[in-house]
């Protein structure tokens, strides 16, 4: 495209701003406040703090070279097959970009930037859950900058600018494969490899120290998620109002579908279990929102927290891993789902003429797309983090010795406490 054409939007530059903001209250305060209160009172700001050096340490990397690894074209430009895999080195530094650089959606390059710059923020946040309470700050730092550069980086630019995967078809319309189920299948690598925390017996969680902060993490988020979704097709129109109300719809079913089985099979209707609902239901709709219609966010809705609870309530209990605060449970299987879900319910009723439609309405051609693709970045995930985990654990260490552990990651990594009397 002849970008000397482009005129600035407002409208869409506008809207992007805000998204920019919203995606960014999802790690601080979202995440923080969110896994903040389901840990011990002794582990609040180790998380607090955690999340809050993810978001200056990712924007650096991401200014630095991670936008040029993911979005840069030198590497296709030239031809170099190596253009599948990385994009290139031709705007390390944002060079070549200026205040008058426009993308294709006529919003600011500048801006663009720092929109993709809040995805790749919260994808290693989502990790903190699967080893919350029992590692180094100093092995979660080494490990962040690691994860970030070799894990996130190549696969955003698989799926979104213009890698293997893209080129392949995939639909990944927010981060279904690039966030969460990057980040969840790694959460569960880190669980098992880190160990279960002292203490620790499947099936008898610890008891969450503040649920009244959950729940405000759990609103931050949903808030901040329509940002993630309506936000990612770049502009103020049609497909960003369907996003954002299929996202909403399905978070809605899928709150209370965890809300009725929680009902039902405890005899209450907890308040922790309707928030991970509806954060389930929020993970799964992702990659979907902007293919499907409102039935298709109902039955995502629905799915997802069903098979969610099972591998929260069910499966980990019986493995007996310890993954802290369900990272993988929740974002890793909600991604999953779907991401496979979306070959099944895309339909171009919503993504157009010449738009992808899933199996339901007779293209399964869609459907093995997405199940190859979840494949691939469940692979890649999982063996970087295994690699990543012992270069961290080498260099650095990552466990806390156990009575650090014992007396709180807080006062002795940080020399806080979160309630001081």
């Amino acid at each position: 495209m002849d970008t000397t054409t482009l005129l600035l939007d407002t409208g869409n530059t506008a809207w992007i701003i805000v998204a920019t903001i919203l995606v960014l209250l999802m790690t601080i305060p979202g995440i923080a406040l969110f896994y903040g209160g389901l840990v011990r009172q002794k582990n609040v700001l180790s998380i607090v703090m955690q999340s809050l050096v993810i978001v200056a340490v990712v924007s650096i990397i991401w200014v630095a070279f991670g936008y040029s690894f993911v979005f840069g074209t030198s590497l296709m430009d030239c031809g170099s097959p190596l253009g599948a895999v990385i994009g290139g080195f031709d705007k390390m530094f944002l060079r070549g970009i200026t205040l008058d650089t426009l993308t294709a959606a006529g919003i600011p390059e500048l801006l663009f930037v720092l929109f993709q710059c809040m995805f790749a923020i919260i994808t290693p946040a989502l990790i903190l859950g699967s080893f919350a309470e029992r590692v180094k700050f100093s092995g979660f730092l080494l490990f962040t900058v690691l994860w970030c550069t070799l894990v996130y980086i190549p696969m955003a630019h698989w799926v979104w600018g213009g890698g293997f995967l893209q080129q392949m078809g995939a639909i990944d319309f927010a981060g279904g494969t690039v966030v969460h189920i990057n980040a969840g299948i790694s959460a569960l690598v880190m669980a098992l490899m880190v160990g279960r925390r002292s203490g620790y017996k499947p099936g008898q969680p610890m008891t969450p120290h503040n649920v009244t902060l959950v729940f405000m993490g759990t609103s931050f988020l949903w808030l901040g998620w329509f940002g993630f979704n309506a936000g990612s097709g770049l502009g103020a129109d049609g497909l960003a109002a369907n996003a954002f109300l299929v996202t909403h719809l399905a978070t809605c079913v899928a709150a209370l579908t965890w809300m009725v089985i929680d009902w039902t099979l405890h005899k209450k209707p907890t308040t922790v279990g309707t928030c991970t609902g509806a954060v389930a239901g929020l993970v799964a709709i992702t990659p979907a929102a902007g293919t499907v219609d409102i039935a298709g966010a109902i039955c995502i809705g629905l799915i997802s927290s069903m098979v969610c609870f099972y591998m929260v309530a069910v499966v980990k209990p019986r493995l007996g891993y310890d993954d802290t605060l369900d990272a993988f449970g929740v974002h890793g299987i909600g991604g999953i789902v779907g991401s496979v879900l979306t070959g099944v319910f895309a339909t171009q009723f919503i993504s157009g003429p010449e738009g992808p439609q899933g199996a339901l309405y007779g293209d399964w051609h869609q459907l093995w797309v997405q199940v190859l693709a979840t494949v691939i970045s469940i692979a890649f995930s999982a063996l970087m983090t295994f690699i990543l985990f012992k270069v961290t654990d080498k260099l650095a260490g990552i466990r806390v010795d156990k009575r650090v552990e014992e007396e709180g990651l807080d006062i002795y990594e940080h020399g806080e406490s979160a309630y001081n009397r």
